[in-house]
């Protein structure tokens, strides 16, 4: 199947060859023919299948075919984070390149005054974050009113950092006719119940097994004693040749304290958490893309859906105390197509963490030592695994975080 036969318009098509694509991945095989035909959506997959261009392309050529009314926008997609919405904007334009469209991105952490011109100029698509997009809506500097599809994007992520009665109130602000999509990474209750309400008949397309792992990355994990994993890291990096590794650590001090430590042992790095200015995690992100930093340290909301291509290495430097975010972490690399690393560093007091990964997983994760930095019998690192968990200040730290995939450049696949 090639993207000509999707029924996409020639200015789309031309867009898409541009980024040098040519066959669709699964979810926009399955999502583009439905949302061109009106229907309603709830789409599960996760990160890294080409999700964002499976609504962005059938969207704008939706808008494309209708006549504006007014300077309103007419397409609303809610995001959980900043850089998401960011990525998810450039996708539009990116896509609509060709096309007499105009969008925005609103969201928190700059000055709202750019936004508002912006918008008062008109346009046709507003990506934004929930808090932001409602405080335009409070000033009157953005009217609902006319908006004919809504996406919610990572909705499963929007709930988990407590979006819920955001959306309720964003929803409430919408016209009652309109296409819905939604788009979540896991089906949990509270997203079975969200989407009971908000769509109309929807079609069903799911085209990645419930939290499962990249079949495209390979993992391990090392055991290593608690105080020595930042002297594993670094000698892993360093004698692998590593040119690019995404790092996650379980909270933002954590964070900012290993990225420290690295760069002392001669390796560039950077931070990046919900802590950071939106200045400083755009820096740190185009640093990485670009090569100037080797090693991003990252905490589980910051890093959710990061476009980065072709990442070769994540590694856990904590593993987490939910399952699921290990789904989403490793999830960074291999995408469409192209291979990826993962690796977790794992003391003694993490084994039941590994435990239950491995059981949502219902694989194995392969324990291999590394020569050197075996954990010394009868030390702390030896000792009897307990699983303990985080406390809940750590388990959601951040408020901040990323973004979309928009597809890998390699070979065939889709955007």
């Amino acid at each position: 199947m090639s993207f000509d036969s999707l029924g996409l318009r020639a200015e789309l098509l031309r867009a898409v060859a541009t980024q040098g694509y040519t066959i669709p991945t699964p979810i926009q095989a399955k999502a583009i023919p439905e949302i061109l035909a009106g229907h309603d959506i709830l789409a599960g997959a996760q990160t890294g299948t080409g999700k964002t261009a499976a609504f962005t392309l059938p969207m704008l050529q939706i808008l494309s075919g209708r006549q504006a009314q007014g300077r309103h926008p007419r397409a609303l997609v809610l995001t959980p984070t900043r850089e998401l919405a960011a990525q998810v904007e450039q996708s539009v334009r990116t896509y609509g390149q060709h096309l007499p469209l105009r969008s925005a991105v609103i969201f928190g952490g700059v000055g709202m005054q750019p936004q508002v011109d912006r918008l008062r100029h008109g346009v046709d698509l507003v990506v934004a974050t929930p808090g932001r997009l409602l405080d335009h809506v409070g000033q009157r500097t953005l009217d609902l009113g006319h908006v004919e599809i809504l996406v919610l994007d990572e909705a499963d992520r929007m709930l988990d950092m407590g979006f819920i009665h955001d959306i309720k109130r964003v929803l409430a602000l919408l016209p009652k006719r309109r296409q819905n999509l939604l788009f979540s990474a896991t089906y949990s209750d509270e997203i079975k119940r969200l989407a009971d309400g908000l769509l109309n008949k929807p079609k069903l397309i799911e085209v990645a097994r419930r939290s499962a792992a990249a079949e495209l990355v390979s993992q391990v994990a090392h055991p290593v004693e608690q105080g020595r994993k930042r002297e594993l890291l670094s000698h892993l990096i360093q004698e692998g040749g590593w040119d690019q590794v995404l790092v996650f650590t379980r909270t933002k001090h954590g964070a900012n304290r290993l990225s420290e430590q690295l760069i002392r042992d001669g390796i560039s790095s950077a931070a990046i958490h919900g802590n950071k200015s939106q200045g400083a995690r755009t820096r740190a992100l185009s640093d990485f893309k670009a090569g100037t930093v080797r090693a991003l340290v990252a905490t589980d909301i910051a890093a959710r859906g990061l476009d980065i291509d072709r990442l070769p290495h994540v590694v856990n430097f904590e593993l987490p105390n939910i399952p699921e975010d290990y789904v989403h972490r490793i999830g960074r690399t291999g995408r469409a197509g192209s291979e990826g690393r993962a690796l977790s560093l794992v003391s003694a007091d993490e084994h039941g963490f590994l435990r239950d990964i491995q059981r949502l997983l219902k694989r194995d994760i392969p324990m291999e030592p590394i020569a050197g930095f075996e954990p010394r019998h009868g030390s702390t690192a030896a000792a009897q695994p307990q699983h303990r968990a985080a406390p809940p200040s750590q388990r959601r730290s951040d408020r901040g975080g990323p973004g979309a995939y928009q597809g890998q450049r390699s070979g065939n696949r889709g955007p």
